[in-house]
């Protein structure tokens, strides 16, 4: 049997509740990676954020435009109405960076022991839709991170 242990990641990118989506959104993409736990100060794990939470906060505005046989008034009043959606979207941006991870970070975190079977990590990632669990001791403490592409590696290391 190969456990999680095995397979983990030892090296955690983590984050605070008190760190901004911007900062947050930034690291996931310079360490290209999709999510990460969310931890106290004394590294227990209190939530987990993806980019699928980010991209739920920011709301892109997608503008009404009717391309089939414009009425004269649409043509002039067009531009307009996009340079005000263009506007509206670069705001709700804007505040999306500034709030905080603790805001939209999922609290109710689905996690793992370094001792379980990386087959009931597998059935666990699937039956709730997850790509990611913490790894965490007795006291909930962080001790790594297992993705599915942990997993995959490391079934396939087996059957070499």
């Amino acid at each position: 049997m190969i456990t999680v242990e095995e397979a983990m990641e030892k090296n955690v990118i983590k984050f605070k509740d008190v760190d901004t989506i911007s900062y947050v959104a930034n690291v996931l993409r310079e360490k290209k990676i999709s999510g990460a736990p969310i931890v106290d100060n004394d590294n227990k794990v209190i939530g987990i954020v993806s980019e699928g939470d980010i991209m739920r906060l920011i709301e892109v505005h997608s503008p009404n435009i009717n391309l089939i046989l414009p009425a004269p008034l649409d043509l002039i009043e067009l531009p307009v109405r996009m340079r005000l959606e263009l506007d509206e979207m670069a705001e709700g941006v804007a505040k999306a960076a500034s709030v905080l991870v603790g805001e939209i970070m999922t609290k109710d975190v689905i996690k793992t022991k370094r001792d379980a079977s990386i087959s009931d990590v597998a059935e666990m990632m699937d039956k709730h839709g997850i790509n990611r669990l913490p790894v965490v001791d007795d006291n909930n403490r962080l001790l790594g991170i297992i993705t599915r592409g942990d997993v995959i590696g490391a079934l396939v290391k087996r059957d070499e």
